[in-house]
């Protein structure tokens, strides 16, 4: 499995040498830009601006920083790598803190992380923060952004995301709210809550959309047209009170068919 990254994790004195590998994977179904008249593939060329248009090759693009209108100063990889301490290039934990305090709008991308040395510093430092449930919010320069990390531990495995600055975080544009409910609708919302509730079991949810996507692609390559399928009409509701009662119904109809449907369970002989 190929990484992401290859440095190490410090903390205090210790350096653990580790690699970073994607804990997601792109499940996109990819489509190709087609011009619809020749059914030719549309693809991009970079160009030079002041060289009629002519089409540069990737070795002789080079990263340009515009100071004045038109001037540049160039930057090549060795020059950002000049830039970079040895703090710079590690994984360093600046700070322990409770998970719960840090706020998912912060996170962006998550890694596993691999140990390549120093197995039994990697192992304590597992244990430790498993077992004072607290997660390390530590520093790198990953390409030429400096990124801030959350590390974590969680049944044996340790993993990392990485994080937005707060300075990243745009203010949120909804006006405070005014309006309030009742008691009677709040009673009825947590009703709504309490019957729609449950642990979180991530295996139980599928992209549905993306196997319709599949199967539209297999009926366009027979020849058959997409035929949207028919659904109920949405049930109105004259008041928020209303839409509230219809939907606790809805729910505890749902509930009473999935028991009634759901096969049960014999019990097992035990052996001796």
């Amino acid at each position: 499995m190929a990484y992401s990254y290859k440095g190490s994790i410090s903390f205090g004195l210790v350096y653990i040498p580790v690699t970073l590998h994607s804990a997601v994977k792109n499940n996109d179904i990819g489509f190709n830009m087609i011009d619809k008249k020749t059914m030719s593939r549309v693809r991009y060329k970079k160009t030079c601006e002041d060289c009629g248009g002519r089409e540069v090759k990737q070795d002789d693009i080079v990263k340009g920083y515009e100071y004045e209108d038109g001037k540049y100063v160039i930057f090549d990889e060795s020059d950002f790598e000049k830039l970079k301490s040895k703090k710079d290039k590690n994984i360093t934990i600046e700070r322990f803190v409770p998970l719960g305090d840090v706020d998912p709008i912060y996170f962006d991308k998550p890694y596993y992380i691999v140990p390549t040395g120093a197995e039994k510093a990697f192992a304590v430092l597992l244990s430790a923060m498993e077992q004072e449930d607290k997660a390390a919010v530590a520093k790198t320069v990953l390409g030429t952004k400096e990124t801030l990390i959350l590390i974590r531990a969680k049944n044996g495995q340790m993993l990392l995301n990485t994080l937005f600055f707060e300075e990243e975080i745009v203010n949120n544009p909804a006006k405070a709210l005014t309006e309030k409910g009742t008691e009677a609708e709040l009673k009825m919302a947590k009703a709504i809550i309490e019957n729609m509730s449950g642990e979180f079991e991530p295996e139980l949810y599928k992209d549905e959309y993306r196997e319709k996507v599949k199967q539209a692609i297999e009926q366009k390559i027979a020849g058959k047209e997409i035929v949207s399928p028919k659904e109920k009409d949405n049930v109105s509701a004259a008041s928020l009170m209303d839409a509230l009662q219809k939907s606790l119904a809805l729910m505890q109809n749902k509930m009473a068919t999935k028991r009634k449907t759901a096969p049960k369970k014999t019990a097992s002989r035990k052996h001796a």
